[in-house]
Protein backbone atom coordinates (compact mmCIF):
# COMPACT_ATOMS: atom_id res chain seq x y z
CA UNK A 1 0.00 0.00 0.00
CA UNK A 2 1.27 3.62 -1.18
CA UNK A 3 1.51 5.77 2.07
CA UNK A 4 0.95 9.80 2.09
CA UNK A 5 1.98 10.86 5.59
CA UNK A 6 1.99 14.66 4.43
CA UNK A 7 -1.79 14.42 4.21
CA UNK A 8 -2.26 12.95 8.21
CA UNK A 9 -3.10 15.70 10.26
CA UNK A 10 -0.70 15.63 12.96
CA UNK A 11 -1.07 18.15 15.22
CA UNK A 12 -2.27 18.15 19.02
CA UNK A 13 -2.96 19.78 22.24
CA UNK A 14 -1.89 20.45 25.02
CA UNK A 15 -3.93 23.08 26.91
CA UNK A 16 -3.48 26.64 25.46
CA UNK A 17 -0.43 25.09 23.40
CA UNK A 18 -1.35 23.52 19.95
CA UNK A 19 1.34 21.56 18.30
CA UNK A 20 2.07 20.59 14.79
CA UNK A 21 3.43 17.13 15.83
CA UNK A 22 3.56 15.18 18.86
CA UNK A 23 7.35 14.00 19.20
CA UNK A 24 8.69 15.80 21.63
CA UNK A 25 12.58 14.86 23.27
CA UNK A 26 12.43 14.07 27.03
CA UNK A 27 13.78 16.00 29.27
CA UNK A 28 17.70 15.26 30.40
CA UNK A 29 18.69 13.14 27.07
CA UNK A 30 19.46 16.35 24.69
CA UNK A 31 20.29 18.85 26.59
CA UNK A 32 18.12 22.10 25.41
CA UNK A 33 18.29 20.69 21.73
CA UNK A 34 21.76 21.98 20.28
CA UNK A 35 23.63 18.30 19.98
CA UNK A 36 20.56 16.92 18.71
CA UNK A 37 20.76 19.65 16.18
CA UNK A 38 23.57 18.61 14.46
CA UNK A 39 21.67 15.73 12.92
CA UNK A 40 17.90 17.39 12.34
CA UNK A 41 15.91 20.54 12.17
CA UNK A 42 15.05 20.46 16.04
CA UNK A 43 11.86 23.03 15.24
CA UNK A 44 10.43 20.31 13.31
CA UNK A 45 9.98 18.64 16.16
CA UNK A 46 6.38 19.27 18.64
CA UNK A 47 8.50 20.70 21.31
CA UNK A 48 11.68 20.48 22.66
CA UNK A 49 11.73 19.77 26.33
CA UNK A 50 14.52 20.81 28.03
CA UNK A 51 16.73 19.50 31.00
CA UNK A 52 15.38 20.46 34.04
CA UNK A 53 16.82 23.79 35.47
CA UNK A 54 17.43 24.82 38.68
CA UNK A 55 17.91 28.22 40.41
CA UNK A 56 21.49 28.32 40.58
CA UNK A 57 24.52 25.99 38.84
CA UNK A 58 24.58 22.60 40.55
CA UNK A 59 27.38 20.34 39.56
CA UNK A 60 25.46 17.30 40.21
CA UNK A 61 26.65 13.73 41.55
CA UNK A 62 30.27 12.19 41.96
CA UNK A 63 31.27 9.66 38.81
CA UNK A 64 30.38 7.26 37.30
CA UNK A 65 26.99 8.51 36.68
CA UNK A 66 25.47 6.24 33.95
CA UNK A 67 25.37 2.77 33.74
CA UNK A 68 23.80 0.31 30.67
CA UNK A 69 21.89 -2.24 31.59
CA UNK A 70 20.44 -5.01 29.71
CA UNK A 71 17.46 -3.36 28.41
CA UNK A 72 18.41 0.47 29.37
CA UNK A 73 20.53 2.36 31.43
CA UNK A 74 20.28 3.82 35.20
CA UNK A 75 21.97 7.61 35.18
CA UNK A 76 22.46 9.70 38.26
CA UNK A 77 23.36 12.81 37.19
CA UNK A 78 21.98 14.29 39.82
CA UNK A 79 20.53 17.65 37.83
CA UNK A 80 23.91 18.96 36.96
CA UNK A 81 22.77 22.45 35.31
CA UNK A 82 24.01 26.08 34.68
CA UNK A 83 21.14 27.71 36.51
CA UNK A 84 18.27 29.54 35.46
CA UNK A 85 20.19 32.68 34.26
CA UNK A 86 22.85 30.77 32.33
CA UNK A 87 19.59 28.59 30.84
CA UNK A 88 17.83 32.27 29.80
CA UNK A 89 20.72 33.92 28.54
CA UNK A 90 22.27 31.11 25.84
CA UNK A 91 19.81 27.61 25.77
CA UNK A 92 16.24 29.53 25.87
CA UNK A 93 17.63 32.34 23.70
CA UNK A 94 18.91 29.74 21.02
CA UNK A 95 15.79 27.83 20.88
CA UNK A 96 13.87 30.79 20.30
CA UNK A 97 16.15 31.80 17.40
CA UNK A 98 16.19 28.23 16.11
CA UNK A 99 12.35 28.45 16.10
CA UNK A 100 11.57 25.86 18.87
CA UNK A 101 9.21 25.30 20.68
CA UNK A 102 10.66 25.14 24.26
CA UNK A 103 9.16 22.94 27.08
CA UNK A 104 11.05 24.58 29.95
CA UNK A 105 11.69 21.51 32.94
CA UNK A 106 12.29 22.98 36.37
CA UNK A 107 13.07 21.31 39.39
CA UNK A 108 13.75 22.37 42.73
CA UNK A 109 14.59 21.35 46.26
CA UNK A 110 11.39 23.17 48.01
CA UNK A 111 8.01 24.61 46.86
CA UNK A 112 9.41 28.30 46.77
CA UNK A 113 12.03 27.68 44.46
CA UNK A 114 9.15 25.51 42.19
CA UNK A 115 7.49 29.28 42.03
CA UNK A 116 10.63 31.31 41.58
CA UNK A 117 11.72 29.50 38.51
CA UNK A 118 7.94 29.72 37.14
CA UNK A 119 7.49 33.35 37.79
CA UNK A 120 11.38 33.40 36.40
CA UNK A 121 10.17 32.09 32.87
CA UNK A 122 6.86 33.44 33.07
CA UNK A 123 8.36 36.69 32.10
CA UNK A 124 10.67 35.27 29.16
CA UNK A 125 9.57 34.87 25.99
CA UNK A 126 9.77 31.63 23.63
CA UNK A 127 8.42 29.60 26.60
CA UNK A 128 5.56 27.26 24.88
CA UNK A 129 4.95 25.46 28.43
CA UNK A 130 6.20 24.44 31.67
CA UNK A 131 7.22 20.91 32.76
CA UNK A 132 7.36 20.42 36.43
CA UNK A 133 9.60 17.45 37.65
CA UNK A 134 8.52 16.78 41.56
CA UNK A 135 10.29 13.50 41.31
CA UNK A 136 12.91 15.44 43.20
CA UNK A 137 14.04 15.08 46.41
CA UNK A 138 11.89 17.27 48.70
CA UNK A 139 14.65 18.69 51.36
CA UNK A 140 12.16 20.35 53.62
CA UNK A 141 10.50 16.66 53.97
CA UNK A 142 12.88 14.75 55.18
CA UNK A 143 14.47 13.84 50.97
CA UNK A 144 11.01 12.83 49.98
CA UNK A 145 9.82 12.72 46.13
CA UNK A 146 7.36 15.37 45.70
CA UNK A 147 5.46 12.98 43.16
CA UNK A 148 5.26 10.00 45.62
CA UNK A 149 2.76 11.88 48.11
CA UNK A 150 -0.31 13.92 46.67
CA UNK A 151 -0.23 16.79 48.76
CA UNK A 152 2.92 17.52 47.72
CA UNK A 153 2.63 17.19 44.45
CA UNK A 154 -0.02 19.60 44.27
CA UNK A 155 1.50 22.04 46.70
CA UNK A 156 4.32 22.30 44.02
CA UNK A 157 1.95 22.53 41.38
CA UNK A 158 -0.70 24.97 42.90
CA UNK A 159 2.99 27.49 43.37
CA UNK A 160 3.65 27.05 39.60
CA UNK A 161 0.02 27.46 38.51
CA UNK A 162 -0.15 30.69 40.67
CA UNK A 163 2.42 32.41 39.06
CA UNK A 164 2.17 31.19 35.07
CA UNK A 165 -0.27 32.61 32.76
CA UNK A 166 -2.81 30.25 31.13
CA UNK A 167 -1.27 30.83 27.99
CA UNK A 168 1.94 28.76 29.17
CA UNK A 169 0.14 25.06 29.68
CA UNK A 170 1.71 23.03 33.16
CA UNK A 171 2.59 19.74 32.54
CA UNK A 172 3.60 18.35 36.31
CA UNK A 173 5.79 14.79 35.56
CA UNK A 174 4.71 12.02 37.25
CA UNK A 175 6.73 9.13 38.55
CA UNK A 176 5.67 5.65 38.89
CA UNK A 177 7.62 4.54 41.93
CA UNK A 178 4.19 5.46 43.73
CA UNK A 179 1.32 2.80 45.32
CA UNK A 180 -1.73 4.60 43.33
CA UNK A 181 -0.45 7.06 40.24
CA UNK A 182 -4.56 7.94 39.90
CA UNK A 183 -4.27 9.24 43.03
CA UNK A 184 -0.75 11.57 42.38
CA UNK A 185 -2.79 12.36 38.74
CA UNK A 186 -5.43 13.86 40.63
CA UNK A 187 -3.73 15.72 43.22
CA UNK A 188 -1.88 17.59 40.47
CA UNK A 189 -4.79 17.90 38.58
CA UNK A 190 -6.83 19.11 41.05
CA UNK A 191 -3.73 22.16 42.15
CA UNK A 192 -3.41 23.22 38.65
CA UNK A 193 -2.08 21.19 35.83
CA UNK A 194 -3.14 21.70 32.42
CA UNK A 195 -1.16 18.29 31.21
CA UNK A 196 0.38 15.11 32.78
CA UNK A 197 3.85 13.88 31.34
CA UNK A 198 3.99 10.26 32.39
CA UNK A 199 6.65 8.07 33.43
CA UNK A 200 9.80 10.06 34.78
CA UNK A 201 12.65 7.18 35.86
CA UNK A 202 12.33 4.23 37.45
CA UNK A 203 14.73 3.46 40.44
CA UNK A 204 16.98 0.93 40.30
CA UNK A 205 20.80 -0.04 41.28
CA UNK A 206 23.43 -1.79 39.10
CA UNK A 207 25.93 -3.93 40.67
CA UNK A 208 29.11 -4.95 39.32
CA UNK A 209 30.05 -8.52 39.91
CA UNK A 210 33.92 -7.91 39.32
CA UNK A 211 34.07 -5.21 41.54
CA UNK A 212 31.06 -6.60 43.76
CA UNK A 213 30.03 -3.20 44.34
CA UNK A 214 27.58 -0.92 42.89
CA UNK A 215 28.25 0.67 39.41
CA UNK A 216 27.17 4.28 40.16
CA UNK A 217 29.02 6.38 42.60
CA UNK A 218 25.50 7.39 44.09
CA UNK A 219 23.94 4.18 44.55
CA UNK A 220 20.57 4.22 43.13
CA UNK A 221 19.66 5.73 39.30
CA UNK A 222 16.97 6.12 37.13
CA UNK A 223 16.43 3.35 35.17
CA UNK A 224 14.92 4.88 31.63
CA UNK A 225 15.29 2.23 27.91
CA UNK A 226 12.83 -0.04 26.64
CA UNK A 227 12.34 -2.06 30.28
CA UNK A 228 10.33 0.54 31.13
CA UNK A 229 7.90 1.01 28.42
CA UNK A 230 5.41 -1.08 29.76
CA UNK A 231 4.84 0.49 33.00
CA UNK A 232 4.57 3.13 31.01
CA UNK A 233 2.00 2.07 29.16
CA UNK A 234 0.60 0.69 32.66
CA UNK A 235 0.54 4.39 33.86
CA UNK A 236 -1.05 6.16 30.98
CA UNK A 237 -3.75 3.54 30.78
CA UNK A 238 -5.02 3.43 34.21
CA UNK A 239 -4.75 7.64 34.79
CA UNK A 240 -6.72 7.64 31.26
CA UNK A 241 -9.53 5.26 31.84
CA UNK A 242 -9.92 6.97 35.46
CA UNK A 243 -10.42 10.11 33.17
CA UNK A 244 -12.90 8.18 30.93
CA UNK A 245 -14.85 7.10 33.88
CA UNK A 246 -15.00 10.30 35.52
CA UNK A 247 -12.21 10.03 38.61
CA UNK A 248 -10.40 12.98 37.90
CA UNK A 249 -10.93 15.88 35.21
CA UNK A 250 -9.79 14.97 31.83
CA UNK A 251 -6.74 16.65 31.13
CA UNK A 252 -3.96 15.66 28.41
CA UNK A 253 -1.04 13.11 28.56
CA UNK A 254 2.27 13.00 27.61
CA UNK A 255 4.07 9.70 27.37
CA UNK A 256 7.39 8.76 27.79
CA UNK A 257 9.25 6.21 28.88
CA UNK A 258 11.20 3.69 26.21
CA UNK A 259 10.49 4.76 23.18
CA UNK A 260 12.52 3.42 20.19
CA UNK A 261 10.21 3.09 17.28
CA UNK A 262 7.04 4.46 15.87
CA UNK A 263 5.09 1.84 16.92
CA UNK A 264 6.33 1.84 20.58
CA UNK A 265 4.81 5.57 20.48
CA UNK A 266 2.05 4.39 19.25
CA UNK A 267 1.38 2.13 22.25
CA UNK A 268 1.75 5.28 24.20
CA UNK A 269 -0.99 7.41 21.83
CA UNK A 270 -3.70 4.06 22.34
CA UNK A 271 -3.18 4.15 25.49
CA UNK A 272 -4.11 7.82 26.10
CA UNK A 273 -0.91 9.76 25.19
CA UNK A 274 -1.79 12.92 22.82
CA UNK A 275 2.39 13.71 22.76
CA UNK A 276 5.51 11.42 23.01
CA UNK A 277 8.67 12.28 24.04
CA UNK A 278 11.76 9.94 22.71
CA UNK A 279 15.14 9.96 24.81
CA UNK A 280 17.40 7.58 26.18
CA UNK A 281 17.22 6.02 22.44
CA UNK A 282 18.78 9.32 21.28
CA UNK A 283 22.34 8.70 22.63
CA UNK A 284 22.64 5.61 20.06
CA UNK A 285 20.68 7.10 17.57
CA UNK A 286 20.29 11.29 17.65
CA UNK A 287 18.04 11.42 14.59
CA UNK A 288 15.37 9.04 16.53
CA UNK A 289 12.56 11.32 17.66
CA UNK A 290 12.19 12.88 13.82
CA UNK A 291 12.49 9.20 12.40
CA UNK A 292 10.06 8.47 15.62
CA UNK A 293 7.66 10.93 14.16
CA UNK A 294 7.66 9.78 10.63
CA UNK A 295 7.32 6.19 11.42
CA UNK A 296 4.08 6.67 13.96
CA UNK A 297 2.82 8.90 11.18
CA UNK A 298 3.03 6.04 8.92
CA UNK A 299 1.72 3.24 11.63
CA UNK A 300 -1.80 5.77 11.96
CA UNK A 301 -2.25 5.92 8.20
CA UNK A 302 -1.55 2.32 7.72
CA UNK A 303 -4.06 1.44 10.63
CA UNK A 304 -6.34 3.96 8.93
CA UNK A 305 -6.35 7.16 10.89
CA UNK A 306 -6.59 10.69 8.90
CA UNK A 307 -5.53 12.26 12.40
CA UNK A 308 -3.08 11.49 15.18
CA UNK A 309 -6.01 13.14 17.29
CA UNK A 310 -8.29 10.13 16.56
CA UNK A 311 -6.28 7.32 17.33
CA UNK A 312 -5.52 8.94 21.35
CA UNK A 313 -6.77 6.56 23.76
CA UNK A 314 -8.65 4.35 20.86
CA UNK A 315 -7.61 0.87 23.09
CA UNK A 316 -10.06 1.58 25.42
CA UNK A 317 -12.40 2.04 22.70
CA UNK A 318 -12.30 -0.92 21.45
CA UNK A 319 -12.20 -2.16 24.42
CA UNK A 320 -15.58 -1.19 25.53
CA UNK A 321 -16.73 -2.47 22.17
CA UNK A 322 -15.23 -5.86 22.38
CA UNK A 323 -13.60 -5.87 19.74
Amino acid sequence: MSLDVATLDMTTRIGALTLPNPLMTASGCAAAGRELHQFFDVAELGAVVTKSVMSAPRSGRDTPRMAETDSGMLNSIGLQGPGIDAFVEKDLAWLREVGARAVVSIAGSSVQEFRDLAARLAQEPGVAAIEVNISCPNVANRGLVFACEPTSAASVVSAVRAVTPPSIPVLAKLSPDVTDIVEIAASCVSAGADALTMINTLLGVVIDTDRMRPRLAGLTGGLSGPAVRPVAVRCIWQVSAAMRSGRLPTVPIVGVGGVRTGLDALELVLAGACAVQVGTVAFHDPSAPLRVRDELAAALQERGFSRFSDAVGHAHRVLAEGK
